[in-house]
């Protein structure tokens, strides 16, 4: 949900940064006060993420809105003024503007401060793992708005935490703390509130140097095989297996274990 401070935002803002240090980049979302997601920041987004899926400087990526707030929601304001015809046509470009966020095809890390709420949530929803504020506070309250979750909530969130807990978190609309966030499995890991971002980008780090192929062939398996039944699944991850026999990285790594141990490989992402 939005708040009114962000009224007057115009939608040639740049709220949404990109900075890349070390192979690592930060998505930042920057839309005082509450990060609210409002058309121009979902586009933005969508930006950014193609961004990093394209730039192969770019080998983890942290998703962040601020030391205050990660993403209080969609823009309510901007929202109520739309008709069915307007989110017909809107929609498709909300669902697949944070999905561009999922389909990065390397290790994605969401690191949680303060709210996430509504399409905050969902955005967090994206990343692989969620590194939250001991005092973060999550949850998908679109029903109190007389809506449903709508940029991939009831599927990412029922994959993630279960059906029934899915359930309740989104016909109540109640928010969820941070103890109850790690108890559920939606956030994998609370640190104090200083220390999100930090965190976010040590372990966003310990894959720059990493073999990317296999982490992208790994990502891909994973998520492709989850929707399907076991077997498509296994069929997905031997074709993948096999597949990076072909890289130079499979060589390396191979021949580095043999001669000197694991975990000593030095990889060139081909």
């Amino acid at each position: 949900m939005s708040s009114p401070e962000n009224r007057g935002a115009s939608e040639s803002e740049t709220t949404v940064r990109l900075e890349v240090a070390d192979g690592v980049a930060t998505i930042r979302l920057d839309r005082p006060k509450m990060n609210a997601l409002d058309v121009s920041t979902q586009e933005q987004i969508r930006a950014a993420a193609a961004e990093c899926t394209d730039r192969d400087d770019i080998r983890a990526v942290v998703v962040y809105g601020g030391e205050r707030v990660f993403a209080a929601g969609a823009d309510v304001v901007e929202m109520e003024r739309m008709s069915h015809l307007d989110m017909v046509k809107r929609s498709g470009g909300l669902q697949s503007a944070l999905s561009a966020v999922a389909r990065i095809p390397k290790p994605v890390v969401a690191a949680v401060t303060g709210y996430a709420l509504g399409g905050g949530c969902e955005l967090a929803l994206c990343a692989d793992v969620r590194i939250a504020a001991d005092d973060a506070t999550l949850g998908q309250p679109e029903v109190l708005l007389g809506i449903i979750p709508g940029a991939g909530g009831t599927q990412r969130l029922t994959r993630l935490v279960g059906i029934s807990t899915a359930k309740d978190l989104i016909f109540t609309g109640r928010f969820v703390k941070a103890d109850e966030a790690l108890a559920i499995g939606l956030v994998d890991r609370l640190v104090p509130a200083a220390e999100v971002y930090d965190a976010a980008v040590a372990w966003a780090k310990q894959f720059a140097a990493g073999p990317m192929l296999a982490l992208r062939a790994a990502k891909e398996a994973i998520d492709r095989g989850v929707e399907t039944d076991l077997e498509t699944g296994l069929e997905i991850e031997r074709a993948a297996f096999a597949a990076l026999f072909a890289t130079d990285d499979r060589a390396a790594g191979m021949r580095s274990f043999v001669e000197n141990g694991p975990g000593k490989a030095t990889f060139t992402g081909r």
